[in-house]
C-alpha cells in the first residue's frame, strides 16, 4: 500500500469508530465494546484483514440479518470437561470470547475443557482466543469451520474449507501463537495482496485454467485455494471439520456451503491448565530453551531472521501503537460513511 492510498488511524479512534457503528446496528453497550476492541487489536496487530479491512463486511452481514447481534450462547449439553453450545447465529467474535472463557472456566475444574459451538457466524483472527488464553497461562487449541473455499488435492471442485486452526502456548508475558488457515493463503490475505497489486510469494491457488498461480485475484475468482502441504492440508482440512461438526452437533462445510453464504459455522474451543501438570514448573524454562534453539536456526539468507509463530506480533504492534494503524483510505472512507 503506497503511502498516498494510507492513513494512520489511532487505535483509540478506531475502536471509537467502531464501537459507534455496532451501536447503530443493535448491538448493546457492552457486545459493541467487546467486539470493536477485537477488531481495532486486530488491526493494531497486523491482522488487517481481520481487522479494519474487514469491519464494513461484518456490518452488512449484521444488516442483513445473517448475524443477530442480540444474541447470545445457549448450552445444549454438558459432561465432565467436554460442553456443546449453540451460537444462535451471534457476533462471531463475542461468542469466540464467551467460549473461550467456558473453556477456561471447564480446564480449571477438570485440568482440560472443551467447547464445541454449532450455530455461529465468523470468529474474525482466530488468533485472538489464542492470545488471550495462553496469556492467562493455558495451553490453547481452537478451530472452524467454513463454507467450501478449497478443493480436496486432485479435484477440480470445492468440498473443503480452509477451516483456520490455531495453536496457543504462554510465553513470559505474552504468547507463541500458530493461526493459520489450511488454506496457503487466507481468503483475506489474497484479498490484501489484490488490493496493493502485489503477486503473491508463492502459488496460492488455481486460476481459471486449473494452472497453480500467485495472482491472488485469479485465486479469488477461481475460488479454488491451494491447500498447505498439498494432500496433507486436504486431510487435515476434512478431519476438522468432522470434528467441529461432530463434536458441536453442528453444521458441517457442505451444509454450510448449501446456504450460499457463510454462516451457522461450527467451533471447537480446547484449553489446557499447564499448572496441573507434574512438570509444571519446569514448562517455562523448557519453552525458553526450545524457543531458544528455534532461534539459533543458521538463516538460509543473511536477509532471514528465524521467527517463531506470533514473534512478529509484538513488534508490528508496537510501530503501530506509536504511527497509528495503517489503513487503505478507501477501506476507511467505506467504513466512516457506514
Amino acid at each position: 500500500m503506497s503511502a498516498a492510498d494510507e492513513v494512520r488511524v489511532s487505535f483509540a479512534e478506531m475502536e471509537s469508530v467502531f464501537h459507534n457503528i455496532l451501536l447503530r446496528h443493535s448491538f448493546d453497550v457492552s457486545k459493541a465494546a467487546l467486539c470493536a476492541h477485537i477488531f481495532a487489536d486486530n488491526s493494531l496487530d497486523g491482522v488487517y484483514t481481520h481487522g479494519v479491512n474487514r469491519f464494513a463486511r461484518f456490518v452488512k452481514m449484521v444488516a442483513d440479518k445473517h448475524v443477530l447481534p442480540d444474541q447470545e450462547p445457549t448450552k445444549v449439553s454438558g459432561f465432565g470437561g467436554l460442553e456443546q453450545w449453540n451460537g444462535n447465529l451471534g457476533a462471531g467474535p463475542s461468542n469466540a470470547v464467551f467460549c473461550t472463557e467456558r473453556a477456561l472456566r471447564l480446564a480449571d475444574e477438570n485440568g482440560i475443557g472443551c467447547v464445541a459451538l454449532a450455530n455461529t457466524n465468523h470468529w474474525m483472527r482466530g488468533g485472538t482466543y489464542g492470545w488471550k488464553a495462553a496469556k492467562k497461562g493455558y495451553a490453547f487449541i481452537c478451530w472452524t469451520n467454513t463454507i467450501a473455499n478449497m478443493p480436496a488435492w486432485g479435484a477440480k471442485d470445492n468440498h473443503l474449507g480452509n477451516n483456520p486452526l490455531i495453536l496457543a502456548i504462554p510465553k513470559d508475558n505474552e504468547a507463541v501463537v500458530l493461526d493459520m488457515a489450511i488454506s496457503q493463503f487466507s481468503f483475506g490475505a489474497m484479498e490484501k495482496f489484490t488490493m496493493e497489486k502485489k503477486p503473491l510469494p508463492v502459488p496460492g491457488g488455481y486460476d481459471e485454467m486449473g494452472q497453480l498461480t500467485t495472482d491472488a485475484q485469479k485465486v479469488l475468482e477461481t475460488q479454488r485455494s491451494l491447500p498447505i502441504g498439498f494432500w496433507k492440508g486436504s486431510g487435515l482440512s476434512l478431519l476438522l471439520d468432522l470434528l467441529a461438526t461432530v463434536l458441536s452437533g453442528g453444521k458441517s462445510t457442505f451444509q454450510i456451503t448449501e446456504q450460499k453464504i457463510e454462516s451457522a459455522v461450527s467451533q471447537v474451543f480446547i484449553a489446557i491448565r499447564l499448572t496441573s501438570l507434574n512438570n509444571s514448573n519446569a514448562i517455562k524454562s523448557v519453552i525458553d530453551s526450545i524457543i531458544a534453539d528455534y532461534h539459533s536456526s543458521a538463516p538460509a539468507s543473511p536477509f532471514n531472521k528465524i521467527l517463531y509463530p506470533s514473534e512478529r506480533v509484538l513488534a508490528t504492534r508496537k510501530n503501530n501503537t506509536e504511527k497509528g494503524i495503517p489503513v487503505n483510505k478507501r477501506v476507511w472512507d467505506e467504513i466512516l460513511a457506514l
